[in-house]
C-alpha cells in the first residue's frame, strides 16, 4: 500500500457509541435462490453486565459455501448433506476490576435485515466482533460502529471476502486517524467472525481470541499477537521497533492494534504496530458445536480448552448461549482477572451438545482423543 494513501469513506462514518447487533453472509452466485431469514431479537439489558441473544437459521451447505473468498458448493466427503446449522448467539460484557469499561462488541445475525433489503448482499449472513480498547473507548467504539460497513462497501466483497476484510481493517484504521473529534491516541484490538452459510472467516488483530468447540475439543481460530511471540518479534524488529519487558516500544502489550496513531508513522508506511489482521477460514460441520469469542480478560485466566469444557457443560445443562457467556465471565471474575471482560458464544445447532460416549471394550488400553480433551479441560478448570 502506497505511503500517504487515503481512503475516502463511501458512507457516513459513525463516531458515536451506540450498541449494535449484526451478522454476515457471503455468496453472490446463489443469492437469488436463498431465502431471507427473519430473526427474533430480545431487548438488550445494559447495567454492569451487558448481554444479548439471537438466532438465525442457515441453509443447506449445497446452497451456500465459500473457499478462500470464492463460492464453492462442494461438501467434505465425510459430511452429511442434510445437515442444517442453526445459529444462536449470546453475549456478556462486564467492566470487571478496572475503573472504566473500554470493550465493545457486535452481534449481527442477519445482514440483509441490518443493512437493508436493497443491499446487494447474499443471504443468509452473520457478523460478530469483539473490540478490546485501551487508552480510552474512542477507538473501540469507532471500529465497532464502522468496520462492517467498510467490509461490505469494499470492491472485493462478497466474492473475495478475505481481501475485503483485510482491506476494511486498514481503511477503518485510516478513517479513525481522520476523526478529528475523537482521541486518535486511543487504540483497540479487533476480532471479527464473518459467517456465510457454513463458511466461517475469522480476522484478528491483537490478543482477543476465537475458539471453536468441536465435540469437546478446543480449536483455536486465531493467534494472540503478543510482542514476545516469535513471528511478531521478527516483524517488529524488522520495522525498527523494540520490545521492553514484553511491551512494544515499552508502551503497548499487543503487537497489532487499530488506532494508537501516536505510535504510527504516515498512513501506509510500515511500522512496528500493525493494523493488518490475520485471517483463518473453516468449513463448519456437524462436529462444530459452538464458537467462543473473547477479549484477553478471559484468556488471561483460563485456557482455550478450559473455556470450551465450561461452555459445553453449560450448554448441556440449559442450551442457552447467553447464560453460557455469562458463566464464562463469572468464572473469569472468580479467577481474579484484572481486565474488562467481553464474551460472545455462537451455537451451531438448536440442540444442546450430545453426551460423548466412550465405547466399552474388554481391554481398555487407551482413552479416545475426545475423552482425553474432556479430561484435560476438567483438570485445567480445577487447577
Amino acid at each position: 500500500m502506497a505511503a500517504g494513501m487515503d481512503f475516502p469513506p463511501p458512507f457516513t462514518i459513525l463516531e458515536g457509541k451506540d450498541n449494535v447487533s449484526v451478522m454476515e453472509d457471503e455468496n453472490s452466485g446463489h443469492s437469488n435462490n436463498l431465502k431471507q431469514i427473519t430473526n427474533g431479537k430480545p431487548p438488550r439489558h445494559m447495567s454492569v453486565i451487558r448481554h444479548s441473544m439471537s438466532s438465525t437459521r442457515l441453509l443447506a451447505a449445497t446452497d451456500l459455501g465459500l473457499d478462500m473468498g470464492t463460492i464453492d458448493s462442494k461438501l467434505p466427503s465425510d459430511e452429511k448433506p442434510g445437515f442444517l446449522p442453526v445459529y444462536r448467539s449470546g453475549s456478556c460484557a462486564e467492566r470487571g476490576p478496572k475503573q472504566n469499561m473500554e470493550d465493545e462488541h457486535i452481534c449481527v445475525d442477519n445482514l440483509i435485515e441490518h443493512l437493508g433489503a436493497t443491499s446487494d448482499i447474499p443471504s443468509p449472513g452473520s457478523f460478530y466482533g469483539v473490540f478490546d480498547g485501551h487508552g480510552g473507548v474512542d477507538a473501540a467504539a469507532f471500529i465497532r460502529n464502522n468496520i462492517l460497513e467498510f467490509i461490505v462497501e469494499d470492491s472485493h466483497f462478497p466474492i473475495c471476502a478475505k481481501k475485503a476484510i483485510k482491506s476494511a481493517f486498514l481503511k477503518a484504521d485510516y478513517a479513525f486517524a481522520d476523526a478529528c473529534s475523537l482521541d486518535i491516541s486511543s487504540g483497540t484490538t479487533a476480532l471479527t467472525a464473518l459467517i456465510f452459510g457454513r463458511t466461517l472467516i475469522i480476522a484478528n488483530a491483537g490478543d482477543c481470541r476465537a475458539v471453536l468447540g468441536r465435540r469437546g475439543r478446543a480449536i483455536e481460530m486465531s493467534k494472540d499477537h503478543k510482542p514476545n511471540s516469535a513471528s511478531e518479534r521478527l516483524r517488529i524488529e524488522r520495522h525498527g521497533g523494540v520490545i521492553y519487558d514484553g511491551y512494544l516500544n515499552g508502551q503497548l502489550s499487543v503487537a497489532r492494534a487499530l488506532g494508537d496513531w501516536h505510535m504510527k508513522g504516515p498512513k501506509g508506511s510500515a511500522c512496528p504496530l500493525s493494523a493488518e489482521p490475520e485471517l483463518q477460514e473453516t468449513h463448519l460441520s456437524e462436529d462444530d458445536e459452538f464458537l467462543i469469542m473473547g477479549c484477553d480478560g478471559l484468556w488471561d485466566v483460563m485456557s482455550s480448552q478450559c473455556a470450551v469444557t465450561i461452555a459445553r457443560k453449560e450448554l448441556m445443562l440449559h442450551n442457552d448461549p447467553e447464560r453460557c457467556s455469562r458463566e464464562l465471565v463469572r468464572e473469569a471474575l472468580k479467577r481474579n482477572t484484572c481486565d474488562n471482560l467481553t464474551v460472545i458464544v455462537i451455537c451451531f445447532s438448536p440442540d444442546p451438545p450430545p453426551r460423548i460416549e466412550i465405547p466399552q471394550s474388554r481391554v481398555r488400553r487407551s482413552i479416545s482423543a475426545e475423552g482425553l480433551n474432556l479430561l484435560k479441560g476438567v483438570l485445567d478448570c480445577n487447577s
